[in-house]
């Protein structure tokens, strides 16, 4: 049976999820999702696709992204080897956190997880060399929804835990628009 503790971060509706790891004198094992369990705690979880990116370097940055509808995506995030500084940003029209950010750092050792829902920019930096990071998505990737918002968007603030000329940036990131330039097709709705 998972044993799931969770934590609301600054957005509420973006949670850090920590299974319960079993040790023995061989290792532990832990089942890092369940769907019963996260119903339980009321994560969507009609998950479709899994996803594992690889970051050879400390600072890589990949993000600001999301789909856009009718494809949106919602994440659950962990990280396999190494560490992450994780982050979403609300991009749903007429909520009271609309263009706000909340972040955590996720490890291999301890194992947490990130859930972001849909509506969110997603984007991560690596803390360590050799960075690898999985995450879950509930649609599939669309190619026509692809987008996103520059990293280091002043008016987003992100206190990231690099310098600017330390990123490490794919072209496409690099050139993403600002806030004040996106028009969000996601819309608030308040969840009980």
């Amino acid at each position: 049976m998972i044993a799931l503790s969770v934590t609301h971060l600054l957005i509420p509706d973006v949670l850090e999820v920590q299974p319960r790891r079993f040790h023995d004198y061989r290792g532990y094992f832990v089942e890092t999702f369940s769907r019963r369990e996260f119903e339980k705690i009321s994560i969507p979880n009609d998950f479709v696709q899994d996803n594992q990116s690889f970051s050879l370097h400390r600072g890589t940055v990949r993000g600001l992204h999301f789909q856009a509808p009718p494809h949106s995506q919602a994440k659950l995030i962990r990280v396999l080897r190494g560490s992450i500084y994780d982050v979403a940003v609300d991009l749903r029209r007429g909520s009271p956190t609309y263009g706000r950010w909340c972040a955590t750092t996720l490890t291999a050792d301890k194992g947490n997880q990130l859930f972001v829902p849909q509506g969110f920019a997603h984007a991560f930096c690596t803390l360590e060399s050799g960075t690898e990071v999985a995450y879950k998505v509930d649609d599939y990737y669309a190619p026509e929804c692809d987008a996103g918002l520059v990293w280091n968007d002043p008016d987003l603030a992100i206190d990231w835990p690099i310098a600017a000329q330390e990123a490490i940036l794919s072209e496409k990131d690099a050139a993403l628009p600002r806030l004040a330039e996106f028009h969000s097709p996601f819309a608030f709705t308040e969840t009980k």
